[in-house]
């Protein structure tokens, strides 16, 4: 019989996260469904200064915190894509690559993203000079001018993040004023690195490989203008803030919308369907803010827990009394302070937890060159994982001091560590970089994919992955704030696990300048396939598996 939950959600943003805090304190039996590692647009904001009772937080360290609350409260979190939905009977069902979820009351907190202008050049130069998310590619433009296209909220905070690395900002404003708080606007205007063009849109972008020029207008006047990358710099940056897409598409024909995709609710957060919902900026509103998701997830939390309860009353379902786990046993379960600042002591705790259900022996091996620091912090990570499982093994080695090891692996660049499974073959998974950050979850995932029990996967996948026969390798060149990279390492890497063809390696672009100046890669996820083709933007397993058949 297969396991009803109280309440599924899909979404794990900030609307998504406030209602499993809401559910959870309710005793609702809750699981929240992720994609990557979660955390919404807030988990690329660098700064939030708005949220009241914080005076000051990262995006990411806010969405972790609200992922400990939940943790807190017995909500389980899933990763998964979700591949349709059934909301027509009583039980809802979720569908994902990973199989089906079902459960009485669902809350819909999927979110937007950011939305293309399309101008000539946009499409072209995405990767290369065209981007999306400053925090995730902002590293990429350190001493180059950039373009922020936008009058809101996200464009003004955005061009303010970028003066950190970008000589100068220049903002294109097509309206005659910022749409923002004012508090917002005078930073900008302060800023001695931020120059503001009000009535002004871009025309195009144009460039040999890279952006090396672009032309725009004044709306009001009608003077066009061109600027060129300067000598020394070759090529700038344009990142465009313009407003989100719903991202809703695959809710289609299952619950109402509006003409643009956002799905439409009443004051509870209750859509057409009973015992649907949806939360945050997915929503028709006015604001579209950290603070209005967390107060839309839960009010649609508070709904659905009186929706569930009076569903079970009328089935008579009663509930089984639940065991709370004393707060003194959790602090003795936490795994002692290891050797690497990555890992805090519950964070301990939770990979000693998976490591546990390992089914098979994996080893690490990493060939280390003492002169390169990231390789000693790398070796000093791989020490503290390795003592969180018994079925999980390390094999060190200076640099030269294992020809054939480094030859099995293809130690060609460092840091460098490689996963053999436990025939003590190598696996085709390869990491070079620390996998701190998001990558960190990616690398779990890899030992836990290659030890199995592992992700589910859907049938058809797994055919199209078998169907490979030619060798490939893929680089996937990542930036460790990028929250978009996760979800294509663990694709790509999957696919070298079940395919022996193939090579998967992480690439942490930030040590690799050689390879990002050969390819031009100026955004990330990047994926680079047998040292040619150059694949820009997130990725699910099937479409990077389509790529290579």
């Amino acid at each position: 019989m297969e396991k009803i939950y109280d309440l599924l959600i899909i979404g794990g943003g900030p609307a998504g996260l406030s209602a499993g805090v809401y559910a959870g304190r309710a005793k609702l039996k809750t699981i929240i469904l992720e994609k990557g590692t979660g955390g919404g647009q807030a988990a690329t904001t660098s700064e939030i200064a708005n949220y009241p009772g914080i005076r000051n937080i990262s995006g990411p360290k806010l969405v972790e915190e609200m992922k400990l609350q939940n943790e807190d409260f017995g909500v389980e979190f899933a990763k998964s894509d979700v591949t349709g939905v059934d909301f027509s009977g009583e039980v809802k069902i979720v569908k994902t690559l990973s199989g089906d979820y079902h459960a009485r009351a669902v809350i819909i907190a999927t979110g937007a993203t950011p939305r293309k202008l399309g101008f000539p050049g946009e499409e072209e130069f995405t990767g290369r000079g065209v981007a999306y998310c400053s925090t995730c590619d902002g590293e990429f433009f350190e001493g180059l001018e950039v373009f922020v296209i936008g009058a809101g909220y996200a464009a003004a905070e955005e061009a303010i993040f970028l003066t950190r690395f970008a000589t100068k900002v220049t903002i294109i404003a097509r309206e005659s004023a910022f749409s923002c708080a004012p508090s917002i606007v005078d930073k900008v205007m302060a800023n001695e690195k931020i120059e503001v063009k009000f009535n002004t849109e871009i025309l195009g972008a144009y460039g040999d490989g890279m952006i090396q020029r672009a032309r725009f207008i004044n709306n009001v006047t009608k003077e066009e203008w061109e600027y060129e990358a300067k000598e020394e710099d070759s090529t700038f940056g344009i990142f465009v803030f313009i407003g989100y897409q719903p991202q809703t598409a695959i809710f289609q024909g299952h619950i109402e919308m509006d003409r643009a995709g956002y799905i439409l609710t009443d004051d509870d957060m209750k859509t057409n369907v009973k015992g649907v919902y949806a939360a945050g900026d997915l929503r028709p509103k006015s604001l579209r803010q950290i603070i209005t998701a967390v107060s839309d997830g839960a009010i649609a939390a508070t709904d659905a827990g009186k929706y569930v309860a009076e569903e079970k009353d009328r089935l008579g379902i009663k509930d089984e009394p639940v065991v709370e786990e004393k707060k003194e046993e959790k602090k003795k379960a936490a795994a002692p302070a290891g050797k690497s600042s990555l890992l805090s002591d519950t964070l301990r705790g939770q990979l000693k937890g998976i490591f546990d259900k390992m089914e098979n022996d994996v080893t690490l091996v990493s060939i280390v060159d003492e002169s390169l620091p990231k390789s000693v912090e790398l070796r000093d990570f791989l020490l503290d994982v390795a003592e969180l499982g018994d079925k999980l093994h390390l094999e060190l080695y200076n640099k030269g001091e294992n020809k054939d090891m480094e030859e099995k692996v293809n130690a060609d660049k460092f840091p460098v560590v490689s996963l053999l499974n436990s025939n003590g073959e190598y696996s085709g998974v390869k990491y070079h970089g620390v996998p701190g950050g998001h990558e960190l979850n990616s690398f779990i995932l890899a030992i836990y994919n290659l030890a199995g029990p592992g992700q589910a996967m859907d049938a058809a996948v797994r055919d199209s992955i078998k169907s490979i026969s030619k060798k490939t390798n893929i680089k996937v060149m990542v930036s460790l704030a990028c929250h978009f990279c996760p979800d294509v390492v663990v694709g790509a890497q999957r696919i070298a696990i079940e395919n022996p063809n193939v090579e998967a390696e992480m690439v942490d672009i930030s040590n690799f300048q050689d390879i990002k100046k050969k390819y031009k890669v100026m955004s990330v996820p990047a994926m680079i396939i047998n040292d040619e083709e150059v694949v820009f933007g997130a990725k699910k397993i099937d479409e990077i598996a389509a790529l290579l058949v």
